[in-house]
């Protein structure tokens, strides 16, 4: 057996110690180097799960490795057809978003998106942090779908997949340009993000606000600094996003916040604190999630928790695969989201009681779709008569 299957099962392996396991991956070569991938939070970047042939990096005895460049944000241009994606999951309460990104520089170690990545033939692991696209005609292509002739306007959901206000939303400014078409055509829209950068189109969120077409949730994860930088490194502070939940609730916007995702052992007792913090900061609902580790996201935060929490890593895992019925993921529906056994409903059951007791078991107004109005669908192809 070879070092690399040898590492594998060493890491992936709940039965093996953290310090074995941790010597075993970085003898196999599979990490990349610290300072190739500073401020980064994958430290593996393995091939997709559809490519054909698998490369590691290894050391060939000429200490050449050092001449490797660090890891830097790439940016690609994607042209999709369509702006819209549809959906029809049980789990969740929306059949329409718009991603305006594929990968996400953030670079949450978490992130279940992370798999979406061997679509294109690259890593979830650092690929998806440093090799981005980005879609510029999102609004145009979004402006001509609503312009079509038949189109029932329902919420559309953005940052459920990628943060539309990761890090190069500053330069691409593409968010803003799908505002700007959503505004203009009364069309309801829920935003998910960790990004104060959101505090960047105020002045078009809280003109939608007025007419009740806009909803946003700030995903807080921990208020812990350190923990927030090790496994968000490029997100914004906890302090920054609440405090963007302040100037949003202040400036008349629907804003909730979504503990998400909590992390036995890690974070989760955390609970009730990023639940208050919000509450005093302005939200009026709360969400959270459980840990989601499909495909290539359970070794990639397996290696992270080596690196970071070594003295945590079979509390953590055991936990975790004690909520997923013994593995660790479920995809199943109605589990997905919440898991399921007794520490499952422990986390469900406290925040039941933290929100029940600040008030924030109120259901917001339903955001409105009847201001509608269809853009003047120029640049739509007209159909043959």
């Amino acid at each position: 057996m070879n070092e690399q299957s040898l590492a594998g099962q060493a890491a992936f392996a709940p039965a093996n110690t953290a310090d074995i396991a941790d010597a075993m991956i970085v003898s196999a070569g599979l990490r990349i180097d610290v300072d190739r991938r500073r401020g980064r939070a994958a430290g593996l970047n393995p091939s997709g799960r559809f490519e054909p042939l698998r490369r590691e990096t290894f050391d060939d005895g000429w200490q050449n490795l050092e001449d490797l460049p660090p890891f830097k944000t790439e940016v690609q241009i994607e042209k999709p057809r369509t702006a819209i994606t549809r959906n029809e999951s049980p789990d969740i309460p929306f059949d329409r978003s718009i991603n305006p990104y594929r990968g996400c520089e953030h670079g949450c170690i978490y992130c279940f998106a992370r798999p979406t990545h061997a679509y294109m033939g690259l890593s979830a692991g650092l690929d998806f942090e440093a090799k981005l696209f980005a879609k510029p005609d999102a609004a145009k292509l979004l402006e001509r779908e609503l312009a079509k002739p038949g189109y029932k306007p329902r919420v559309i959901a953005i940052g459920t997949n990628t943060d539309p206000y990761q890090p190069i939303e500053k330069e691409w400014r593409i968010m803003r340009q799908i505002l700007e078409v959503l505004e203009k055509a009364n069309h309801p829209v829920s935003v998910v993000t960790k990004s104060a950068m959101i505090l960047r189109d105020l002045d078009i969120l809280s003109a939608m606000a007025e007419r009740n077409l806009v909803r946003v949730s700030l995903s807080v994860t921990t208020l812990e600094r350190k923990l927030a930088r090790t496994m968000e490194p490029r997100a914004s502070t906890p302090t920054r996003r609440l405090e963007a939940i302040r100037v949003l609730s202040d400036a008349g916007v629907q804003t909730s916040v979504m503990a998400a995702p909590m992390i036995p052992a890690l974070n989760d007792h955390e609970l009730e604190r990023i639940l208050d913090s919000a509450h005093a900061a302005g939200a009026k609902e709360a969400g959270y999630v459980i840990l989601r580790l499909p495909f290539e996201v359970s070794p990639l935060f397996r290696d992270w928790l080596l690196q970071n929490y070594p003295e945590r890593y079979r509390h953590v895992m055991s936990l975790v695969r004690s909520m997923r019925g013994g593995k660790d993921y479920d995809a199943e529906f109605g589990k997905r989201m919440k898991g399921a056994g007794p520490y499952a409903w422990q986390i469900a059951r406290r925040f039941e009681m933290a929100t029940k007791r600040l008030g924030m078991t109120r259901r917001s107004m339903p955001l409105r779709d009847d201001l509608f109005v269809p853009p003047d669908g120029s640049g739509v192809q007209l159909s043959l008569l």
